[in-house]
């Protein structure tokens, strides 16, 4: 067995990044993994990383787009037409998946109806994806992770410093952490179905995962109905979860969550034993009370070595600590590269470049980025033979502008 979805096929009828990035993990598992597209293509394959997302090097494609993309066969079809729904359907008859981020009601007129498909396909699993889920109001409302996991969540509300104007995330953030949620509830109805022999319909939405994200903070305003107070590095409530900027300009972050067993230590590494005996720091309180000082204390401390060296003193005291990277420090991580979280791709027009690989390891099966992503409808005769249909019919769906 070389993946561990191996014979499972997926019908991928989305667009974007969330839907389609949780396709991506199936197919490094070994899925088949059969993109629909536009005639036009997926709306995200015109995008590049360049100025619109703060970059300055040119970029020979979307390599953001073949990450979310890799691995599977690409077929076009005009779902607008009764055509285009008729080779749909007998597709999805033939798959184990059916993954889609139509609107309820988009996906109502093209005939994706789990209650239709499913009474010829009994096996089949129908993954529904949307912004803000499929009842309510606003079940139609067009959702990017920017809106519906970002701001609509809270997440982006509980960011920065009090006054200020909130924080963006960066491009895909929510997508990316969606679509692991998505391909985790794929498997499990997948698991499920070896047990009772029926799919079933499973969703998921942009908001629902980012609640979930959230759910420490949203489980207290549950409780409370308050908001918190924001986080402030000039005084947080304990100083030794906080950010400091070293003396080279790089900054770090220290993650003493459990501060009364972590401040001795703190004070012998910035070389200060005394201040783990003053009275006013003793307790997480009296430090919370004093923590505009000791900030300035902390922060004078670590502006007088590079962050280098003060990460072998935190290392020497056993305390807790991560840099803060920049994306040229991430891309050569030691630790990264020591995991393998980086593979190779080969691209058969802009040869062979760097991915992040799967978000997980397996001891035995091969579960890894399995190619570039395809070109728009490379796939799609190869496809419709597979599914029955003769070259003469393949034919006239071309003439009548259906594929």
């Amino acid at each position: 067995m070389d993946g561990p979805l191996d014979g499972i096929r997926v019908l991928e009828v989305a667009n974007w990044l969330a839907a389609p990035a949780a396709a991506a993990l199936l197919a490094d598992m070994g899925a088949d993994v059969l993109k629909v597209e536009a005639p036009e293509g997926d709306a995200w394959r015109g995008f590049r990383l360049s100025a619109y997302a703060g970059y300055s090097f040119d970029f020979a494609t979307n390599y953001a787009f073949e990450l979310d993309n890799r691995g599977k066969r690409s077929i076009t079809l005009h779902l607008a037409s009764t055509e285009g729904q008729s080779v749909l359907r007998r597709l999805t008859g033939q798959s184990d998946v059916l993954l889609t981020n139509l609107t309820p009601s988009r996906a109502q007129r093209y005939g994706l109806s789990y209650t239709e498909l499913s009474a010829s396909n009994p096996r089949l699993i129908f993954a529904h994806f949307t912004g803000y889920g499929v009842e309510g109001p606003e079940r139609d409302r067009l959702g990017f992770d920017y809106a519906a996991f970002w701001a609509r969540s809270g997440i982006m509300g509980l960011l920065g410093e009090e006054g200020r104007q909130p924080p963006l995330q960066r491009g895909g953030m929510g997508d990316h952490a969606t679509s692991t949620m998505i391909a985790c509830g794929i498997m499990t109805a997948l698991y499920e179905r070896e047990r009772s022999g029926l799919g079933q319909k499973i969703e998921f939405s942009l908001l629902n995962s980012g609640l979930w994200v959230l759910g420490a903070d949203v489980q207290a305003a549950l409780v409370s109905r308050k908001n918190p107070v924001k986080h402030d590095p000039a005084a947080p409530p304990n100083p030794i979860w906080n950010t400091y900027q070293c003396g080279d300009g790089a900054w770090m972050m220290l993650v003493m969550v459990a501060p009364d067993r972590y401040w001795p230590r703190v004070c012998a590494a910035i070389g200060r034993p005394d201040m783990a005996a003053d009275p006013r720091y003793s307790s997480l309180e009296g430090r919370s009370q004093h923590s505009r000082e000791l900030v300035a204390i902390l922060e004078k401390a670590f502006s007088s070595e590079s962050r280098d060296e003060w990460g072998r003193r935190l290392d020497a005291h056993g305390l807790i600590w991560a840099p803060v990277q920049t994306m040229e420090e991430v891309v050569e991580d030691p630790q990264a590269r020591a995991n393998h979280y980086f593979t190779t791709v080969e691209h058969p027009t802009h040869g062979s470049y760097e991915t992040v690989d799967a978000p997980f390891r397996f001891s035995r099966s091969r579960v890894t980025a399995r190619g570039p992503a395809p070109e728009i409808g490379q796939h799609t005769e190869e496809v419709l033979l597979e599914a029955g249909y003769t070259w003469d019919e393949i034919t006239a769906l071309r003439d009548g502008a259906v594929l």
